[in-house]
């Protein structure tokens, strides 16, 4: 709403009030007012027939004829309150009347001389304004009904109203005239202060008034020149600054003296999973120990030594340092790759290790046991089988590594063509027929129609399937069941590997395809399992742009689903 409406409104509201509230009181005023001189007037006629009431005149005639004189109702009661005479009842009515000893104008008359009230008169029906008065031979009482005086009030009631309306529409009218001469200049000085804020800081004042409200634009004037000098120099040295803090791989935390987050960039909102808008309290930050520590330390004005802390999975270096004018600032650096790094680099050496001790041991130790010349014929060649057999293991698990290596560094790029999957499983199982036939294992291919043709490099996905069925094989008992099937999907095919095998705890199912990562490690070894089959069946699969993914359930068997896109894939084909 406007200024000019409100104060317009307000004005007439105030007038309405002050209106309304003189003509209540005029109108009470009034109303007292010309009952009184009811009262007053009765009470003259009252006593006028008290004096003309006197020994010998008979009452009931002297009361019609004051009531014809007075135009109101007289009556003339005795001291014991019997009625005498009465201007409107005559003979066996007159006689019937009620005794007015009790009644209230009565009594006061008798006590002081005059009485009144106001009441419904029983024998009329109608209410009465009652005045009585003490009279020699009794009391005399004029009574009129209060129609009569409230017709005079109406009368009189309706001039006031009149007068206020004309009144209030004066004051309309003037407070009109008030509430635009007072808006006008405000208005006109609301749209500058807009315009400044919406960037126009060099739009003037068109406002020419005198006195207060002419300096007042004058000053806005001013003050807009001043803001769009230093507004330009702040936007300059703010533009630098965030691209600065945007760009900074450490994520960069600001907290006010109010303890709330005032700047955080991209890398401060990644690492601590903030998606709250800023300014937020620091209750979003996260509640680790160290982190707040720092936070608090830094808020009191001390500077904080990089410390390690560990958010969720995220390990970070934390620095918090106070500011001049209070408040601090956090430096958060990320670790995790790092220390993920560290952790691969000491598993792999661990594992590389551990895998070559073993079957090393082994050939040391049956290497040493040759040099026995008593040994028999037929254990040494045991031995001898048993050293080829450690050297075998060794030479799968270095080219293995070696294949790995190749494809982790990029140096192996894959061939697409359209390859048939039934072909190729038949090859697959041929390789380890004769195994799952020692086993009673069932080798199964079911290829969907719509899906029986991938584009991959040939080689690469036979080495993919007959990792993944010789890893089915080692982990599937007597009379199971290994299972090569497809499934088409909108951009690919899927190829399914399904064993009914021990399954895979679920808590090992995310690191089954990390290298030399086992659930069974003493029984995997045993069966002649290397530990990275799954970890190349993963690259070749990423390597041809898929995903290779894995379900299981622990006694039922296991499931690998990997994907094959058919995009670039067959275009390159």
């Amino acid at each position: 709403m406007k200024l000019a409406h409100r104060l317009l409104l307000q004005s007439l509201a105030i007038v309405a009030v002050m209106v309304v509230s003189v003509v209540a009181i005029i109108d009470n005023q009034i109303h007292a007012s010309i009952t009184d001189q009811a009262t007053h007037d009765l009470a003259g006629e009252a006593r006028l027939v008290a004096t003309e009431w006197r020994p010998g005149v008979d009452p009931d005639a002297l009361a019609d004829e004051a009531g014809v004189a007075t135009g109101h109702r007289v009556t003339l009661i005795d001291s014991t309150g019997r009625v005498l005479g009465d201007s409107e009842f005559d003979g066996p009515a007159l006689v019937s009347l009620e005794n007015h000893s009790t009644r209230p104008e009565v009594i006061a008359a008798r006590q002081s001389g005059l009485g009144s009230v106001r009441r419904m008169s029983p024998s009329t029906g109608e209410e009465q304004l009652y005045v009585a008065v003490k009279a020699p031979s009794g009391t005399a009482r004029v009574s009129v009904t209060t129609s009569e005086i409230e017709e005079i009030f109406a009368r009189a009631r309706s001039g006031v109203i009149a007068a206020g309306l004309i009144s209030f529409l004066l004051a309309a009218v003037l407070s009109l005239l008030f509430s635009r001469a007072v808006s006008r200049p405000i208005a006109e000085l609301r749209d500058v202060a807009r315009s400044i804020a919406a960037g126009e800081r060099t739009r003037p004042p068109a406002l020419a008034a005198p006195g207060e409200v002419g300096d007042l634009a004058d000053a806005i004037y001013r003050l807009a020149e001043q803001l769009e000098a230093r507004l330009s120099a702040l936007a300059a040295e703010q533009s630098i600054l965030t691209a600065l803090v945007e760009t900074l791989n450490e994520g960069v935390i600001a907290i006010s003296p109010e303890h709330e987050v005032v700047r955080i960039n991209d890398t401060g909102r990644r690492l601590l999973s903030i998606h709250q808008p800023v300014p937020f309290g620091m209750d979003f930050l996260p509640r680790e120990g160290t982190l707040r520590g720092a936070i608090s330390r830094a808020l009191k004005g001390t500077e904080t030594e990089p410390e390690e802390v560990t958010i969720g999975e995220t390990t970070l270096s934390l620095t918090a340092s106070p500011l001049v004018n209070g408040g601090a600032v956090l430096a958060l650096f990320d670790l995790t790759p790092i220390r993920k790094l560290e952790a691969v680099r000491r598993d792999f050496v661990a594992n590389v290790s551990h895998e070559l001790r073993t079957p090393l041991t082994i050939m040391g130790g049956f290497a040493e046991t040759l040099q026995d010349p008593d040994i028999p014929a037929d254990k040494r060649a045991s031995f001898a089988k048993t050293i080829f057999n450690s050297t075998q293991r060794m030479q799968r698990i270095v080219d293995e590594l070696l294949d790995l290596s190749r494809i982790e560094s990029g140096h192996w790029k894959p061939r697409p063509q359209a390859v048939r999957i039934a072909d190729v499983a038949g090859e697959v199982f041929g390789r380890v027929a004769a195994t799952a036939k020692s086993k009673g294992i069932v080798l199964e291919t079911r290829v969907d129609p719509a899906g029986d043709v991938v584009y991959a490099d040939r080689t690469a996905l036979e080495q993919i399937l007959l990792n993944l069925v010789e890893n089915a094989l080692r982990h599937t008992g007597e009379n199971g069941r290994i299972t090569i099937k497809t499934a088409p999907a909108d951009n690919g095919v899927h190829l399914i590997v399904n064993d009914t095998g021990t399954g895979i705890p679920p808590e090992h199912l995310p690191r089954i395809f990390e290298r030399f990562y086992r659930a069974d490690r003493g029984r995997s070894r045993e069966s002649g399992g290397t530990g990275l089959g799954l970890a190349i069946v993963k690259h070749l699969v990423e390597a041809h742009g898929g995903s290779v993914a894995a379900e299981s359930v622990v006694g039922a068997g296991t499931t690998i689903r990997i994907f094959f896109p058919i995009g670039a894939a067959s275009e390159e084909s």
